[in-house]
């Protein structure tokens, strides 16, 4: 698949959206780039994680920037949103757009910042940095199944794919709490690391946030991909797979804001279903991403 003569994968693939934030610098100019990625075609629960990028646009340009974990505010950060990546029915296809769009943005030494749709694009954007880097999730699920319900490429299945196929340095999942026994028995036979959500109540975010930097001591390059389900669906009803005994917001931002001070090369944000709820996860979606942003920002100015 090759770019139009004299265009590039991101003018080929991607459409322009409402910006996040508000604030909008030139994609030279820019540092981290916002690609929305409403792909939505293997939910096995709750579908509607398309219309997640535009909701969290929307509520990112209702709530304040300015963090106060960090010191940081957004509105100085050189952001650009390019837009919606161009998805199609076809998984595969998707993946590859994700993939190549992706590159188009790490080859330029820019931060891409990718807002789903389903799980699954963390696949797509995996692929375009390859082994090279360590994988860190917050998810309430493993997403290790080899298939499930026909399906070799899905939201269940796709870390099993990356672990198989990319072979990341690390995986490191955090807020686990929802698994079956397959499951379980890979990420032993793959050496798959993972903090259930019991463990970190009972060690707290200090002891916490010391295990996860031990985990990750010899890895200076990350993926960082965020499902809102991690969170418990008191404070983020509105996803495609709620599961209850979750994190709370602050103990997600207290270890999350931790992991940014590592040298994140991209990261993603998925699987929010707006329509199940009045706004309250789009909002804590948006909330997390300015917290990353900001700490990341922190760290590389710092």
């Amino acid at each position: 698949m090759e770019a139009r003569v004299g265009m590039s994968y991101r003018e080929l693939f991607v459409s322009p959206s409402p910006v996040f934030s508000g604030f909008q610098r030139t994609f030279e100019e820019a540092e981290y780039v916002i690609l929305g990625a409403p792909l939505d075609v293997t939910s096995t629960y709750r579908s509607g994680s398309r219309f997640a990028p535009s909701a969290i646009r929307e509520a990112s340009l209702n709530i304040e920037t300015y963090s106060f974990r960090a010191g940081i505010d957004v509105e100085d950060l050189k952001i650009h949103d390019l837009g919606d990546l161009h998805v199609t029915s076809e998984v595969d296809e998707t993946l590859k757009r994700l993939e190549l769009v992706t590159k188009d943005i790490l080859s330029v030494k820019k931060i891409p910042v990718i807002i789903g749709g389903e799980h699954t694009i963390t696949l797509g954007a995996m692929r375009s940095l390859g082994e090279k880097v360590a994988l860190v999730s917050f998810d309430a699920h493993l997403d290790m199944r080899n298939e499930y319900m026909g399906r070799t490429v899905s939201h269940t299945t796709f870390m099993r794919r990356i672990s198989g196929q990319i072979n990341p340095k690390r995986i490191l999942e955090i807020g686990t709490r929802a698994v079956c026994k397959e499951e379980l028995g890979y990420a032993k036979k793959s050496n798959t690391q993972f903090l259930t959500v019991q463990q970190i109540r009972r060690d707290g975010v200090e002891r916490t946030t010391e295990k996860i930097d031990n985990l990750l001591a010899d890895y200076k390059k990350l993926y960082l991909t965020i499902d809102m389900d991690v969170l418990d669906p008191a404070f983020a009803p509105a996803v495609q797979n709620p599961e209850p005994d979750g994190l709370d917001i602050h103990t997600l931002l207290d270890l999350l804001c931790n992991v940014c001070d590592h040298q994140i090369l991209a990261f993603d944000l998925v699987e929010v279903a707006p329509h199940y709820d009045k706004g309250v996860t789009a909002i804590q979606a948006a909330k997390t991403i300015f917290e990353a942003l900001s700490h990341i920002e922190k760290a590389r100015k710092g």
